[in-house]
């Protein structure tokens, strides 16, 4: 046959055999479809025909044409053009030199029969209980058996994975090896008063465990906690592999004979309705290959039971297949039946393979079917009954397999199944519930829960370490070509840090990081415009105006300087504030922050802030000292550009499990942020951070100011006596109200910052208060309507502070938009808010 002729049928088969592999186990959905480049006529029962459709058509689909890369192609289509009868991955000794782990059938059977009759236990002592069961797809444990053992081959050792509720209870006790006791006791539901108001159920909680390969080599396994909103730990996921590596970068120097990412593997286990449908996986799915957030490469494996809770494949896919979403990229597609297990044990050591070989995601698409509901207290024959009939007669996957291979499991059921009922009888007698993760060393020093007493570092900084420091962060090297406006900058910076001018903003963030980078404290800072910041304050990055090299004097703080990055991101929000708080939980001595380019924009990653940030301790334990920067101020920019929804933070504000503060000047920010960091309690902190104020006179500081002790909850207002009026507010009204007042030179109204909302800093604020017995009214002053801000928060705590005084407030009315976006129209309102808050009528 002409070798042109059979290279063409091949190429036709490899681009397009996935369309018409058999892929559903059940025969009835994803029938194939015809070839949009049809086999030539001549050539259809041709050999080399018959040979391509063997590798491309049958249990394995797989979509890598698309790859632009020739190297990435050829190197899979050597790994599947092999006849399955003398694939290295059966038989090594038909090619030593692929590096490829044999096929243990035994082993795989092995992990069929205790996935499906850890499931049958359950099903049988706990009956209508929710467990999101795993059969109809158990091939999983046999899948992630063979991957942790190819990549530990390939010199992984520690794997953090994400995945949704179904199987989840499974691969806890198959895959990382949880005692099958301690889901039993979770069953149980032992103790209830130790989760009053906390807790999460137990198919959302974490697990951590080690993996043993046949080989005898280890990997360490850790599931992530993941709430009801399936893809929301994706990025979270990644954030924790990124710490990792960057913390094996750091304990070897640099000098590891292993790249760091090479060592850790991530990996996300998808249902197919979420691939398809849920936003947030899309946003994750770009962080691939950006330079802030690679991570070697993540496996993305699909457990496809070709339905979304009762919504069929067309309901809930535009296209063929659940993970079409992944073609954006250019990174291979195989898809599996799950009733081949060993086509499965194929994929799952090829997939380790490529992600090692070249750093690139790899998503493997297990296509099974789901044995009973959405969850186990559903009749699924109520929506497809007849997809459930087929399934009623449909023997276990391990029944299937084992009569394939001719060998009599009799008695290994019955030793397994054996072991289980024992475990479930002991878990009975369970008095406590089981922690089923162990928490790395690293968080030793830290603790979450109330703030310690004698947890309260120094802040401060001297002039000569703030000279050293300004030296430091406003010198390029020699050559470097400076945008004009951005030297100029710099000049004015260098007599901030002389004492010469007071200092704004910019500078104090960067005098922060400066001085945290030099003692030891990594800082990494991320948001859509961070380098340069959004309102040109920052300018962390310098950028040579002749090529365009960026130099950062953040990196060149001192020799034995700490790790400081800094990123801009792609224009999202959900994603990028789930990868940072992934790697502040595995980084809690670095000082973590996200930057919103608006405050109103993190509404794009409420799930995080929701179900992570504000709900991860009580819920799972878990803490993070990650910081969220929010541009918020009332300016006349429109709904989208005033508010950063304070209001929201304050209604998740309880037990002590967030920080929100609105530095009013720049020495306080600057304290905050070293606070943040120095302390060793760890708690997410919100900071409100201003924008018109950011280089105003008023909020500016003398140098002297950073060498207090510490962040002030509370600014007293000392420069007033006997006031009748004590006005009490947070950020840039208050500097509006006391600018006011010196024009008018009626120093009968005192001005009080309350510089933290939470934990509300009652002692401090009361003490402010009592200075000034003579004030009659206590008002609560703010730029937000009635109906947002922090007015329904701190109305009935100032009340209670102000005793026999009247307690007021002066505020916009209520509103279903947070602000006018005419100009004019704000400052009208902004006079009268003055005018009122002052005691004047016009």
């Amino acid at each position: 046959m002409n070798p042109g002729s059979r290279s063409s049928t091949f190429d036709i088969f490899r681009r397009w055999g996935y369309l018409q592999a058999s892929l559903d186990p059940l025969g009835q959905l994803l029938p194939p479809e015809p070839f949009p480049t049809p086999v030539p006529d001549d050539l259809k029962d041709s050999p080399d025909a018959a040979e391509a459709r063997r590798y491309y058509c049958s249990s394995i689909g797989a979509e890598f044409m698309h790859i632009p890369s020739p190297e990435k192609r050829a190197w899979i289509q050597q790994r599947l053009e092999r006849d399955p009868a003398r694939d290295p991955a059966r038989d090594p000794a038909s090619d030593p030199a692929s590096g490829v782990l044999p096929v243990d059938t035994a082993r795989i059977l092995t992990g069929l029969i205790r996935a499906d009759l850890f499931e049958q236990v359950i099903q049988q002592r706990y009956l209508g209980t929710k467990r999101f069961s795993l059969e109809g797809l158990t091939v999983l444990i046999p899948f992630l058996d063979q991957l942790f053992s190819a990549a530990a081959e390939n010199g992984v050792n520690r794997s953090v994975f994400a995945m949704s509720h179904r199987g989840r209870l499974n691969v806890m006790v198959n895959t990382i090896g949880r005692a099958s006791r301690e889901i039993f006791t979770k069953f149980e539901d032992v103790d209830p008063r130790s989760t009053l108001g906390g807790g999460d159920v137990k198919y959302h909680t974490g697990a951590t465990g080690v993996f043993t390969t046949a080989n005898g080599k280890t990997v360490q396994l850790h599931l992530a906690s993941n709430p009801s909103h399936l893809e929301a730990a994706d990025p979270v996921v990644m954030g924790r592999a990124r710490a990792y590596q960057e913390r094996i970068d750091k304990e070897n120097g640099g000098a590891s004979n292993l790249d760091a990412k090479q060592q850790v593997l991530p990996m996300i286990i998808h249902g197919d309705a979420a691939f398809a449908g849920q936003g947030i996986w899309a946003e994750t799915l770009n962080l691939a290959s950006l330079h802030g957030y690679n991570v070697g490469g993540t496996i993305q494996v699909v457990v496809n039971n070709l339905i979304g809770f009762t919504a069929l494949p067309e309901e809930s896919n535009s296209s063929r297949f659940a993970t079409d979403l992944a073609k954006r990229l250019p990174i291979p597609i195989f898809h599996v039946n799950g009733e081949d297990p060993e086509a499965v044990a194929r994929i799952a050591a090829l997939a380790a393979d490529y992600r090692q070989t070249f750093h690139s995601d790899v998503v493997v698409d297990l296509i099974g079917y789901r044995r009973h509901g959405h969850s186990e207290v559903d009749d699924p024959t109520v929506t497809q009954p007849r997809r459930y009939a087929i399934i009623k007669d449909h023997p276990p996957l391990y029944k299937l397999y084992a009569q394939k291979l001719g060998v009599d499991t009799s008695a290994e059921i019955a030793a397994i199944q054996g072991k289980f009922l024992e475990e479930q009888k002991a878990a009975t007698h369970a008095s406590h519930k089981p922690q089923m993760y162990e928490i790395p060393d690293y968080w030793e020093p830290f603790y979450g829960g109330p703030l310690r007493d004698d947890d309260n570092p120094r802040t401060g900084l001297d002039a000569a370490e703030i000279a050293s420091l300004t030296t430091a962060l406003t010198t390029a090297p020699a050559g470097f070509h400076i945008h004009p406006k951005v030297e100029k900058l710099l000049a004015q910076r260098v007599e901030m840090g002389r004492g010469k001018k007071p200092l704004d903003y910019g500078m104090a963030e960067l005098l922060a990081y400066a001085s945290l980078l030099k003692t030891g404290v990594p800082v990494r800072l991320t948001g859509q415009d961070s380098q340069r910041g959004t309102f040109n304050q920052r300018h962390s990055v310098l950028i040579d105006i002749e090529n365009e090299v960026r130099y950062s004097p953040l990196n060149n703080i001192a020799p034995t300087q700490a790790r400081w990055e800094v990123y801009n991101t792609l224009l999202s929000e959900a994603a990028c504030l789930g990868f940072e708080y992934g790697f502040s939980r595995d980084y809690p001595e670095a000082l973590v922050l996200w930057e919103a380019q608006f405050g109103d924009f993190a509404n794009g990653a409420q799930i995080i802030i929701d179900q992570f940030l504000s709900a991860g301790e009580a819920k799972w334990g878990l803490l993070s000292g990650l910081v969220m920067l929010l541009p918020h101020g009332y300016e006349g920019q429109g709904p989208e550009h005033s508010s950063a929804r304070v209001e929201r933070y304050l209604q998740l504000a309880a037990q002590d499990n967030i920080q929100i503060a609105q530095p009013s000047t720049a020495a306080q920010y600057f304290h905050l942020l070293r606070r943040q960091a120095l302390r060793q309690w760890r708690k997410p902190l919100i900071v409100l951070t201003p924008k018109s104020m950011l280089r105003h006179p008023d909020a500016m500081s003398p140098v002297a100011d950073l060498n207090r002790d510490t962040f002030l909850n509370v600014l007293p207002d000392i420069g007033v006596v006997n006031p009748r009026r004590l006005l009490v507010c947070t950020g840039k009204i208050g500097h509006n109200l006391r600018v006011e007042r010196a024009k008018r030179g009626d120093m009968s109204v005192g001005i009080i910052f309350v510089e933290q909302l939470y934990p509300w800093p009652e002692a401090e604020l009361q003490a402010a208060l009592d200075q000034h017995p003579s004030a009659t009214e206590i008002v609560w002053v703010q730029e937000e309507p009635a109906n947002m801000g922090a007015l329904s928060y701190v109305q009935p705590l100032l009340k209670r502070l102000a005793g026999d005084r009247a307690s007021l407030s002066v505020k916009r009315s209520a509103s279903a938009s947070p602000a006018t976006g005419s100009a004019k129209s704000h400052a009208l309102e902004e006079k009268t808010l003055i005018d009122l808050a002052l005691g004047h009528d016009s």
